[in-house]
């Protein structure tokens, strides 16, 4: 019980909008928890969903994996020789190769928020806009990284141009040129599709919370309803 009202008290005090008046008029922790756990993990669903099938970066503004930027003098260069189709060739593939690694990310995204403690709800809650990102790549990006890049790098092998992009930012690292997980296509696409998938989560999870009524779900209609 005083554990419940010393979160409600600092959550009324750090002035955090509705998760605070919701604390305060008595919402107890375990709910919060609840909530933010089913909220996480139908987000989660929904972006693999939206992500992991055709077109779902290439055809997604806010997640279309672009060419690296160092690699955009040298692709204006290329399509000024006739090499358009080989450029586009390319940055398809990139984003074929992150809708195919995706769907791998599901059953180790709900792992994570099954996993979800009442200090990580909590963190959820205060942390502000990018927190749900943080948790999930905090939890995942690193055993995801090792799941995607085998996916990726067995569709960027169908590009030949993807070969002389790695060798060509193989020496522009070892120069200070750019980043090392630039010098290899593959990690860049990993890296790039891990951030789409978190940023798509965080998309979700926000759609969950301005609309419970629609989700069905009786504990999401108690933590968010709440706060219309």
């Amino acid at each position: 019980m005083q554990r419940r009202k010393i979160m409600s008290v600092a959550l009324a005090t750090l002035g955090l909008g509705a998760w605070g008046r919701a604390s305060a008029a008595g919402l107890s922790e375990t709910d919060a928890a609840s909530g933010i756990r089913v909220a996480l993990e139908r987000g989660a669903t929904a972006a693999v969903g939206l992500l992991g099938k055709t077109d779902g970066f290439l055809g997604n503004p806010k997640v279309r994996i672009p060419l690296p930027s160092f690699l955009n003098d040298a692709a204006k260069l290329l399509r000024a020789t006739g090499q358009q189709k080989r450029i586009d060739a390319l940055e398809t593939a990139m984003n074929r190769a992150a809708e195919a690694a995706v769907p791998e990310a599901k059953a180790l995204l709900v792992s994570a928020v099954k996993g979800m403690s009442v200090e990580d709800a909590k963190q959820v809650i205060t942390g502000g806009d990018d927190s749900v990102t943080k948790f999930f790549a905090d939890k995942t990006r690193d055993p995801l990284g090792v799941k995607f890049l085998p996916i990726v790098t067995k569709a960027t092998e169908k590009v030949s141009l993807a070969d002389k992009y790695n060798s060509v930012a193989s020496r522009a690292s070892k120069l200070g040129l750019i980043k090392q997980q630039d010098a290899s296509i593959q990690a860049y696409v990993t890296e790039k599709a891990l951030d789409g998938l978190y940023l798509m989560i965080g998309e979700e999870e926000k759609k969950i919370r301005a609309n419970p009524m629609a989700t069905g779900s009786a504990i999401l209609r108690k933590v968010f309803g709440s706060l219309k």
